[in-house]
């Protein structure tokens, strides 16, 4: 660790405090203190949510990784989004981004990849399955993290190993995120993959 690096610690544990302190926001669960997961964060319906996640992070002094496209990473605002745990993929790639991600998860002892499986903030009839099957390619837990607006809370549910059975897998998660309401609860996706509705 570098001598800059615990100061830059307490920066963000203060700014992740003053912004939960000013919103009215709390949190609850343990997060793990080290290991690999795939965190997915629902419901995904507001602009808000991003920060919000990365204030709780701050505050946890927990460093959580998400995935943007390569060209945001560029100047001059790369170094900032990289510093905020962006880590750039390549879609373009002959090795999609499933592989991509299961090979970055091999070479870590510990990392946390942090997913929106909605993709958007507005209503689609699915969720996204690259999570579900990056954590079991990668052979990661998958960690369900919910932001539930009518509380102003951000809390974590029990860590779940994917069967490969995608539709028990998800009816855990669907059981999990019922009673959690999103900025814009008409904007919720349905907890469904793909993958369930053509099986």
């Amino acid at each position: 660790m570098t001598k800059s690096e615990p100061r830059l610690l307490t920066l963000r544990y203060w700014i992740g405090s003053t912004w939960m302190k000013l919103w009215g926001w709390k949190f609850e669960g343990n997060f793990p203190a080290q290991g690999k997961f795939v965190l997915i964060v629902a419901p995904h319906t507001s602009g808000w949510d991003f920060p919000h996640m990365i204030a709780v992070m701050f505050w946890l002094r927990t460093q959580v990784s998400w995935l943007g496209k390569h060209t945001l990473f560029q100047p001059p605002f790369g170094r900032l989004l990289r510093g905020l745990g962006g880590v750039p993929v390549d879609r373009r790639s002959s090795h999609g981004l499933v592989e991509q991600i299961a090979e970055l998860f091999s070479q870590q002892d510990n990392l946390i990849i942090g997913m929106a499986p909605e993709s958007t903030r507005v209503r689609t009839d699915s969720w996204k399955s690259g999570f579900y099957h990056i954590a079991c390619r990668a052979q990661v837990p998958i960690l369900p993290c919910y932001i539930d607006y009518p509380q102003k809370q951000v809390g974590l549910g029990p860590a779940l190993c994917p069967s490969g059975n995608v539709v028990q897998d998800m009816g855990t998660l669907r059981t999990f995120y019922q009673n959690f309401r999103g900025a814009n609860p008409d904007q919720e996706s349905v907890i469904v993959l793909k993958e369930e509705q053509s099986g």
